[in-house]
């Protein structure tokens, strides 16, 4: 594996990753601004939370996800495991307007079963290198699979 070169100072390489992340969740906030809405006119399983619980867990998760991502190079990490971190913003970023914007709700469960694949892809690959970096994506892949489960009763009882 191609280890990635590291010539930015730690403080600069943090902010570029909060700043990665931060796209993400600007996409996604924008993609959602109905989705109260939304969400609230679905057919839901009665273990769905809140909508108002949505926000302060993402906010959370793009933390660790951000902190996880320059744990992993200031751990020496990979192309391969950027790879799979990568892909995992850009699906992430993607969900948000697939399934409230669009309303495609069967294209977003599949959409979010290659985000759960991606995000374990990226624990797997961060964990070689640094246990850290995976632990922290833990979280995150423990809400997408939730959210997986969601999206599937959404897409059953809707």
């Amino acid at each position: 594996m191609t280890t990635v070169h590291r010539s930015a100072p730690a403080p600069v390489a943090l902010a570029g990753f909060l700043a990665a992340v931060a796209v993400v969740a600007v996409v996604g906030g924008l993609a959602a601004s109905s989705s109260r809405a939304v969400y609230a006119g679905l057919e839901q399983p009665p273990w769905a939370p809140p909508s108002w619980l949505f926000g302060p867990v993402w906010t959370v998760l793009y933390l660790l996800i951000a902190v996880s991502g320059w744990w992993y190079w200031r751990a020496g990490g990979t192309r391969a495991g950027f790879t799979w971190y990568a892909v995992g913003l850009v699906l992430n970023a993607a969900w948000t307007p697939l399934f409230f914007a669009a309303g495609a709700y069967t294209l977003a469960l599949v959409e979010i079963v290659l985000l759960d694949v991606a995000v374990a892809g990226a624990v797997a690959v961060f964990w070689r290198r640094s246990r850290v970096a995976a632990a922290l994506q833990i979280p995150y892949l423990a809400w997408t699979l939730f959210a997986t489960a969601l999206n599937t009763a959404i897409v059953v009882l809707n």
